[in-house]
């Protein structure tokens, strides 16, 4: 094999197989501008698709955030409005004669002519 090797053969001067060397000269040239293109438009396509996936994964962190004040503010709605049915009711209770009476006389030691208060300690 190896005389084979150090065997100089002659090359064929033509026509035919000077533009078969510039074809191939030309071929090699357009493969290695496509794989350069290939590899501009796959980094492209890369950071493009980083990009997407990084937008998308701080807009779904900025949504559970919203939503989670969402849900605050329901429970804190819904709260006021309980605060709200009871003073309404409070309300209620205010505009009658008996219960301001009982309530001067529980929290404001006022009493009616003849009674005497007398103020027990809680059973707690």
């Amino acid at each position: 094999m190896s005389a084979l090797r150090n065997r100089n053969v002659a090359k064929i001067e033509n026509q035919y197989v000077k533009q078969q060397e510039v074809a191939g000269i030309a071929e090699n040239r357009k493969r290695k501008r496509l794989f350069r293109r290939l590899t501009v438009f796959f980094a492209f396509a890369s950071i493009i698709t980083v990009l997407m996936i990084s937008t998308t994964i701080s807009q779904t962190l900025a949504l559970e955030q919203k939503q989670e004040v969402v849900e605050e503010r329901k429970q804190e709605l819904s709260s006021l409005k309980k605060r709200q049915e009871i003073l309404e009711e409070e309300i209620v209770k205010l505009n009658d004669d008996e219960y301001i009476a009982k309530l001067a006389r529980s929290e404001y030691f006022l009493s009616e002519k003849g009674e005497i208060i007398f103020k027990l300690p809680d059973e707690n």
